[in-house]
């Protein structure tokens, strides 16, 4: 393989043009006929593509997924502006770059009033809004000004009992229909499904006792083939299966009220699963989410998208739908285009790019409160990933060096949070089968990939290397690619106003975090302090 591609340098002078800033925005409005459509989002919580029954994925059953991608729109390459929740739901709700929404960019930060959202925007033109579930999170909005969640009103009243004591007693369902029952008539409404599963913690075996089966599992590249590992991932699977059941639950609460085919119905995830090297990572598995999008007779159904799509680009799409033009700081561009055409495959050859980036999950480094700063720019056959502080470690300092080979047998227990090794990945099975075969020369590989430092950058040929193992940043065949790839994203970042490109990145490393609870009279910090 050559870096120069016929089909790559082909349009690489246009690819790589930077787009205007101004120009990302969507700049028409209008509602589309004569009646303003509900909204529909439904989020779950570290779900990664290709983990869905209509894309080939066995492991889970998501018929209810698979019905909206049929029904309407199924989008293969989108992805969440960041690998972990908060600020993820950051640049969902506010239809921006995450690195432009100061302490909203790190996880349990704050999202300040200031920072327009989609929920708010819509209740102004007369929308009901609300959610159910976790909306934004985790974080406390009333120190950024806010005297509510920035998803809406809360909706969490109603609670049931779930296939497992480790997932969420939130009754979504009986919440939607509270909310709908609040709607006044003839109002539009908005609705926030914010699904806690499939977030860890798992009970153990409880996939398995689900009856699902290991063959069904395909490991990712970068993790061994190791049956606990399968296991923990058909535990993942059955989480899944809970947030796609309550989504259907949701569909024919719809479908009973003759409203189903006026509500434009999204189903994503905030980021990718809770696994080593995916969430809280810029590869694919920890950015790469579903996506389905259905809309009635206004969307036509059973097609296939390939543009790239950001999760910043759903804002700007609600609102044009709702008759609204995007904000002006608005950085994510709408799909509506996309959407309503009779297209698929590759639509909009503005969409052949998408960013990410990563800030301060938690205070994991040797010293003090930084994070590990990360940014991407992942197109069709190249993931470039920018490393601004290579000499910290990717997913926190190991805390227990002890834990070794003397220790295996232990791996299964779970360590306190906040004394854990590497504590910037969850906790989880697969986590202490790494750790706890860390010295086997047959694991070790693998322990290196998701726990070990990384060079200042990194180019992934996805067409060879789809599991993003080998960097070949350094490789003189790629140096085209890389130069190019970097010059794009460096040049976006400045333009954007990102402070990482702009010489001043350390103020997010130095943003508070915050703790429960997070109530008006009691907006306790979390108080910065040097890593034991």
């Amino acid at each position: 393989m050559k870096c120069d591609r016929r089909d790559f340098l082909k349009i690489a002078g246009k690819i790589f043009a930077i787009i205007p800033l101004a120009g990302l925005a969507c700049g028409t409005g209008g509602k589309i006929g004569n009646k303003r459509p509900n909204i529909l989002f439904a989020l779950a919580d570290d779900w990664s593509w290709p983990h869905a029954g209509i894309a080939g994925d066995r492991m889970v059953n998501t018929p209810n997924f698979d019905r909206i991608a049929r029904e309407g729109v199924l989008c293969k390459n989108a992805f969440a502006a960041a690998p972990s929740g908060t600020a993820s739901r950051s640049a969902i709700l506010t239809g921006q770059w995450c690195w432009r929404l100061k302490e909203g960019a790190n996880q349990r930060g704050t999202l300040a009033a200031r920072f327009d959202v989609y929920p708010d925007l819509l209740e102004n033109i007369g929308y009901h809004v609300g959610f159910t579930g976790k909306g934004w999170g985790p974080g406390n909005f009333y120190v950024g000004g806010r005297t509510r969640n920035p998803a809406g009103k809360e909706y969490n009243k109603f609670k049931t009992n779930p296939p497992t004591p480790k997932m969420s007693t939130c009754d979504y369902t009986a919440n939607f229909k509270d909310f709908l029952k609040d709607r006044p008539r003839n109002k539009p409404f908005c609705f926030w499904y914010g699904g806690m599963e499939p977030h860890r913690e798992y009970l153990s075996g409880s996939g398995m006792k689900a009856r699902k089966i290991l063959i069904n599992v395909k490991v990712p590249g970068f993790l061994p083939e190791a049956e606990d590992i399968q296991s923990d991932l058909l535990d993942y699977a059955l989480e899944i299966d809970w947030f796609d059941t309550n989504l259907g639950r949701m569909i024919e609460t719809l479908q009973e009220r003759g409203e189903l085919d006026n509500t434009i119905i999204v189903v994503t995830s905030d980021n990718g699963m809770p696994f080593p090297r995916c969430k809280n990572n810029l590869y694919d598995y920890g950015t790469h989410v579903p996506l389905a999008v259905r809309w009635g007779e206004r969307v036509k159904g059973n097609r296939v998208i390939e543009d790239f799509i950001s999760l910043t680009d759903l804002a700007p799409t609600f609102l044009q739908a709702a008759g609204m033009k995007p904000t002006a700081d608005m950085t994510g561009r709408s799909f509506l285009n996309i959407l309503t055409s009779d297209l698929s495959g590759r639509v909009d050859p503005v969409r052949y790019k998408v960013l990410m980036a990563r800030e301060r999950y938690t205070f994991a480094q040797e010293r003090g409160t930084g994070g590990y700063p990360m940014r991407a720019i992942r197109i069709r056959d190249f993931l470039y990933i920018r490393n601004f502080r290579p000499d910290r470690w990717p997913a926190g300092v190991d805390r227990n060096a002890d834990f070794k080979d003397s220790q295996k047998s232990a791996y299964k227990v779970f360590l306190p949070n906040s004394f854990e090794p590497f504590r910037d990945v969850d906790s989880s099975p697969t986590k202490y089968y790494l750790l706890g075969y860390r010295d086997n020369p047959i694991i070790s590989k693998y322990f290196k990939l998701c726990f070990g430092k990384r060079p200042a950058e990194e180019l992934y040929d996805l067409v060879k290397n789809p599991d993003q193992i080998d960097n070949v940043a350094d490789d003189e065949v790629y140096a085209d690619v890389k130069r190019m790839l970097s010059t794009a994203l460096m040049e976006e970042l400045k333009a954007s106003g990102d402070p990482r490109a702009l010489g001043n990145g350390d103020v997010f490393d130095n943003y508070p975090a915050y703790v429960p609870p997070w109530t008006p009279d009691n907006k306790k910090t979390e108080t910065p302090v040097k890593d034991k």
